[in-house]
């Protein structure tokens, strides 16, 4: 059991002041033995509370206890603050309202600092008040630094969790060690998605760039094996704030929330994972290892440690157990492909090329060639066909060009031009009307 200690400095005092004039209290003293035993107190050398040396107190003082106790009990001997606490006297009313002004355009600003300040500037004389004043003066103006955190006009922080698991996800990257166990020494991303309220991690992939193509690769994996969430909760960074991400939430039903900027406080669950996965793995992950390797690690670590183990913030429930319960909301490869095919339209080359986001292709119709037509590009491969063209209601799949495979290809044979069997002369008179 914690011990029992006094609430503040005060109660702490009238602790002391109480103990020293107890037995008097309680002793039933005829007229005129009161002044006696107040004197023989008087003698006695006591040490307050907090100080270095011991002290003797004056009968007058020890009579003052003794009746304030009488009458009030423990809290007639509490001491009574000053009536010109927080005033910083020694101030013109001028420099108190200067240093509040200071305080509330800075916040952040220690009263050190701000002393500090005015004194360089010439506005407060040196040595004319000490920063413990100016502390207290800030603090009676409801000004010290904890109050202005708390203020009505700052985030009031409320611990909050999703009505139930799949409702919500976490998206974030995390930064490891730059690997050299590769062909090439390349840096370690790792992206993950974690659901609000089981924690469970329902991806967790270990790749070495951050783009937004990463993002979407990670997200469409979990949203084919676990369905889609309600929403999606991310920072926001440019991996996360791409019009191809938002485009393809809005398709699936996908609410994309981001984060306020600068508030690493307000995405605390994926934080604290991060932090975890820290302390388990990535401070002492063998850097020559290469990314297939640490992949295997992460899903070691979160098959036999991370979603096995009960949760202090799970009330001793597992991640797992939590997810097991879910009721899945399941996306087919159709929706996933219309979500996320992007169009455009593009004029196709005379020698039947198109140019998309640098990259070109060819087209094998050669009757497309100088027309105009709808390209069909999917962000995901595998579930469509990944560049295509329609044009007059038909769909046409592309392919990478290959310049010099053209080159060794074989062309059709072109037909001789046919004989006209009809005449046809215009400016001829002799032809009949």
């Amino acid at each position: 059991m914690e011990k029992l200690v006094p609430k503040d400095r005060g109660e702490e005092i009238a602790v002391f002041r109480s103990q020293v004039i107890g037995p008097l209290v309680h002793r039933a003293l005829t007229r005129g033995e009161l002044r006696g035993a107040l004197e023989e107190l008087a003698g006695q050398a006591m040490r307050p509370p907090g100080a270095e040396r011991t002290r003797r107190f004056s009968v007058p003082t020890l009579e003052r206890w003794y009746y304030r106790f009488k009458k009030g009990g423990m809290a007639g001997l509490v001491p009574t603050p000053r009536s010109d606490r927080g005033r910083a006297k020694a101030l013109t009313d001028p420099q108190r309202q200067l240093v509040c002004e200071v305080r509330r355009e800075h916040p952040s600003a220690s009263a050190e600092l701000i002393l500090r300040t005015l004194v360089a500037q010439g506005r407060v004389g040196k040595d004319v008040v000490s920063p413990t004043t100016v502390r207290r003066m800030l603090a009676e103006h409801g000004l010290d630094r904890i109050s202005l955190r708390s203020a009505p006009d700052t985030a009031q922080r409320l611990r909050w969790e999703a009505s139930h698991a799949g409702a919500l996800w976490h998206g974030d990257v995390c930064h490891g060690p730059v690997l050299s166990g590769g062909t090439r020494w390349e840096p370690l991303r790792i992206h993950g998605l974690l659901d609000d309220q089981s924690r469970y991690v329902v991806s967790l992939e270990a790749r070495s760039s951050e783009r937004e193509d990463d993002m979407l690769g990670l997200f469409v994996a979990a949203v084919r094996r676990y369905g889609r969430p309600d929403a999606l909760y991310l920072d926001n960074g440019s991996t996360y704030s791409g019009k191809a991400l938002a485009t393809a939430c809005s398709r699936l039903g996908i609410a994309l929330v981001h984060a306020r900027p600068y508030d690493p406080q307000a995405r605390g669950k994926m934080e604290r994972f991060w932090r975890s996965l820290r302390e388990a793995l990535l401070d002492h992950l063998d850097r020559s290892l290469p990314l297939t390797e640490v992949q295997a690690r992460l899903d070691n670590y979160l098959a036999t440690h991370y979603h096995a183990q009960p949760h202090g913030s799970l009330l001793g429930d597992t991640p797992a157990g939590r997810w097991a319960a879910r009721q899945t909301r399941p996306v087919s490869d159709d929706e996933l492909a219309t979500a996320l095919t992007l169009r455009s339209r593009r004029r196709v080359s005379r020698d039947c090329v198109i140019s998309i986001d640098g990259q070109r292709f060819e087209v094998r119709q050669g009757f497309l060639a100088g027309r105009i037509v709808e390209v069909h590009s999917c962000l995901v491969d595998g579930l469509v066909p990944a560049v295509r063209v329609e044009h007059d209601g038909r769909s046409y799949q592309l392919r990478p060009l290959d310049p010099r495979l053209n080159a060794k290809t074989r062309r059709a044979a072109r037909g001789k031009a046919p004989v006209a069997s009809i005449p046809f002369d215009p400016f001829n008179p002799s032809n009949p009307k």
